[in-house]
C-alpha cells in the first residue's frame, strides 16, 4: 500500500492478518487477493519484486487504486411518489445485478440501480438493497418518508471474538404493532429457529431485553462459551398480528 515511505510487505501488516493470498507464480503473476474488505483498505497498491542482484528492486509505477464502498438507498421524488436508487460512493466494477428488499422480504432483481417502481410516499415499509452475489452485505433499511417505518437496524454487521468468551450482538427494530413474537436465529438455517430452542446452543444463549408487546427497542442475543461452530451470520426477526419481518 503506498504510504510515501519504504514500501512494507502487506503480510507483515497486522491490519491484514488473515485477510492477505497471493495468487502469482513469482514470475509473471503477481495477483493478490484481500478478503473481509474493509473502508480503510481503500488505498493504492503496487507490486515490488527483488532480484538475486544486491540491491536490484522493482516496484510497479502507477499501481492500482482499490475503493472499498457500501450500499445505501437513496431516497428522491415528490410529495406523492418516491424513486428508490440503490447507490455508492463508486463505481462497481463488472455489471452487477441489484437485489431490493422491503421489510426484510425479496422484491426485486435488476441490473439498474434504481427500483423498477415509484413508492408512495406514505409507505411505512422499510427498503433495503444488495448486489447479487453479495447479498450478505446488505444495506441499512430506510424510510420512504422520515424515521417512519418497518426495519431492522444491526448495531455491528462483524465482530471477532476469542473462543470461550461471550458475545453480545445487538439490533434495534421498529414494528408499528406489538410484537407477538420476536427471536434470533442462524441464517445458514433453511428455516429460520429460535437459537433458544436450538440444541446446539443449550444453556448458552440469553435475550437479556427479551420483551413481549412492545412495538420497538433494542434486542440482544448473548452467546456464552463460544465456540469455533459458532462462527455465522445472525439474524433477529419479529413479528406482529398482521406483520412478519423477513428472513430473506
Amino acid at each position: 500500500m503506498e504510504t510515501g515511505e519504504d514500501p512494507e510487505d502487506l503480510g507483515q501488516d497486522p491490519e491484514y492478518a488473515g485477510r492477505l493470498e497471493y495468487h502469482g507464480d513469482k514470475k509473471k503473476d503477481c495477483t493478490l487477493r484481500i478478503t473481509d474488505l474493509r473502508e480503510s483498505d481503500s488505498a493504492t497498491y503496487k507490486f515490488r519484486f527483488i532480484t538475486d542482484q544486491e540491491g536490484r528492486t522493482y516496484t510497479g509505477k502507477l499501481g492500482v487504486t482499490l475503493s472499498v464502498t457500501g450500499l445505501q438507498v437513496k431516497v428522491t421524488g415528490g410529495h406523492q411518489d418516491k424513486i428508490l436508487t440503490c447507490i455508492t460512493t463508486c463505481t462497481l466494477t463488472g455489471n452487477p445485478t441489484y437485489i431490493w428488499y422491503k421489510n426484510g422480504q425479496h422484491l426485486d432483481e435488476s441490473t439498474s440501480p434504481q427500483y423498477k417502481n415509484s413508492v408512495s410516499s406514505n409507505s411505512i415499509d422499510g427498503y433495503s438493497c444488495a448486489v447479487k452475489g453479495q447479498e450478505d452485505f446488505l444495506s441499512p433499511a430506510v424510510c420512504v418518508q422520515g424515521q417512519s417505518c418497518y426495519r431492522v437496524t444491526y448495531t455491528k454487521r462483524r465482530i471477532c471474538v476469542l473462543k470461550g468468551s461471550t458475545v453480545d450482538i445487538s439490533c434495534t427494530y421498529v414494528g408499528y404493532y406489538y410484537t407477538t413474537s420476536t427471536f434470533w436465529f442462524r441464517s445458514d438455517k433453511s428455516i429460520p429457529e429460535d437459537l433458544t430452542t436450538d440444541p446446539g446452543y443449550v444453556g448458552r444463549v440469553q435475550y437479556p431485553d427479551k420483551e413481549i408487546r412492545r412495538y420497538k427497542g433494542p434486542s440482544i442475543l448473548r452467546i456464552t462459551d463460544l465456540r469455533e461452530e459458532d462462527s455465522v451470520e445472525y439474524r433477529f426477526t419479529f413479528k406482529t398480528d398482521n406483520f412478519e419481518w423477513g428472513h430473506r
